[in-house]
């Protein structure tokens, strides 16, 4: 897998993660003060996915400094 084909692959995981991430927390609010366990379950899941969205985002940034290295004249 080529780096560009990488970098799209981990900018396809970030969108669909924050999408999800963003459902799941307005799932929290919206949901008033009903069953603490699964809120408390919900909040954990968007934290964790929270943590690989910023795990996704330091890959990203990696591979976008590698293209550049690479695609940037050799002096």
């Amino acid at each position: 897998m080529s780096i560009k084909d990488e970098l799209q692959q981990v900018e396809e995981d970030l969108a669909r993660l924050k999408a999800e991430n963003k459902d799941i927390r307005e799932q929290v609010r919206n949901m008033g003060a009903t069953d603490q366990v699964e809120i408390s379950a919900l909040i954990a899941l968007a934290d964790e996915q929270g943590e690989l969205i910023a795990d996704l985002e330091r890959r990203r940034d990696g591979l976008r400094a590698r293209l550049e290295r690479e695609s940037s004249p050799q002096t």
